[in-house]
């Protein structure tokens, strides 16, 4: 099963589109903060999340709960890609109903490894793969970069160096982050 979660008007041939709200036609009607989600355990081939989970539990409780079922539902190695607008764009902070950032460091938090290793060094990341017995590894990140800056780039008049220092200044830069995590079950 594909499960693309929180679908919107965005349905996606052959996976099961889901979302809360029946205007935009889903194939299952489901609240993503109501736990457990209708679905049978490690179901999950694959998992889509896009433009959702910086929706999702403004109650941090909620979010975690949220994490727990991405992985409870999802077979070992599934992928779940989560395409998010980047915290410091105004696409994320002109939307009212953005409850959260979602930025790689804080989905390296679900990382059993990272965790781990954190512990042994004493470190003061906060243990959520340890805390809630889950475990994602981030795979992938992809910047969608704003358009006048991709010109910029495409153009010369940026750099490699200066975009990087222009990411952890400047608002505007990155229009959009994606992620893949990978479901890891069978390393406890």
């Amino acid at each position: 099963m594909k499960l693309n979660l929180g679908c919107g008007h965005n349905h996606m041939e052959g996976f099961l589109n889901v979302d809360k709200e029946i205007e935009t036609k889903p194939d299952q009607q489901v609240d993503l903060e109501v736990f457990p989600w209708p679905f049978a355990d490690s179901v999950a081939d694959e998992v889509m999340l896009s433009h959702v989970l910086e929706h999702l539990g403004a109650d941090s409780q909620v979010f975690l709960g949220v994490m727990k079922e991405l992985y409870r539902v999802s077979k070992n190695d599934t992928p779940i890609t989560i395409a998010v607008p980047h915290p410091r764009h105004d696409s994320y902070l002109a939307d009212p109903t953005h409850v959260r950032p979602v930025l790689p460091e804080m989905l390296n938090l679900f990382s059993r490894d990272l965790n781990l290793k954190w512990k042994e060094m004493g470190a003061a990341n906060t243990t959520f793969a340890l805390y809630l017995d889950v475990d994602f590894k981030l795979e992938k990140l992809e910047l969608t970069l704003d358009p006048k800056i991709q010109t910029q780039m495409q153009d010369g008049h940026l750099s490699q160096e200066d975009l990087e220092v222009l990411v952890k200044t400047h608002n505007n830069i990155v229009q959009t982050q994606t992620m893949v995590l990978r479901v890891i079950k069978n390393k406890k």
